[in-house]
């Protein structure tokens, strides 16, 4: 199947929603500072997820051990679009590189991307692709300091919604609202096999 590349989100004219799954300590230190605080591992790296579904495919909606919070975080775009402009692809299947220029370039990088189909209420696949971006080093220290607009705590919502869901009366209306996140630039679109 191919799958629409694009990235949909809930985003507004200052910032753009992104969602984490976290154990209870690291969730409730984040609401508390509005950024992640001691006990978030800076030296792993972390994946910010668009799409609100595809978390819930890979939280289980919030019941894996280690996933039960789940938290949505309002980027400024400003530093989402530097973060799209360094991100390289976790396979070498852009239209942009050679294989040995892609290798250079995700050795080099501090922003991953990888495409995985999106999912449905239920987890099942749908025609487009969700985007993941994993960040590290100088890249997640700035996230830290300076992205994070805003952090706000899902979990009671993602529980209530969860019941209504596995008693069929959940209504996908009451579900964040993802739309096409605009991303022009031609370089980007390449290099992350946009389409």
């Amino acid at each position: 199947m191919e799958y629409v590349k694009e990235i949909f989100a809930q985003y507004n004219k200052q910032c753009i929603r992104v969602y984490q799954a976290y154990n209870p300590t690291i969730a409730k230190e984040a609401i508390s500072l509005q950024t992640f605080g001691e006990n978030f591992n800076i030296n792993r790296m972390t994946w910010i997820k668009p799409s609100f579904l595809w978390l819930m495919y890979r939280s289980n909606w919030g019941t894996k051990k280690n996933q039960e919070c789940i938290l949505a975080i309002d980027i400024y775009q400003s530093n989402f679009n530097e973060i799209l402009q360094k991100a390289v692809l976790t396979s070498p299947d852009s239209t942009s590189y050679t294989s040995a220029q892609w290798k250079r370039a995700f050795d080099k990088t501090t922003v991953y991307c990888q495409w995985d189909p999106d999912r449905s209420i239920n987890g099942n696949a749908i025609n487009r692709a969700a985007i993941q971006i994993g960040l590290k080093g100088d890249t997640l220290r700035n996230f830290l300091s300076v992205g994070i607009y805003h952090i706000e705590d899902l979990t009671p919502l993602v529980r209530k919604w969860n019941e209504q869901r596995k008693n069929g009366k959940l209504n996908s209306k009451d579900l964040p609202v993802e739309r096409i996140y605009p991303v022009k630039e031609k370089s980007i679109r390449n290099r992350l096999n946009m389409k």
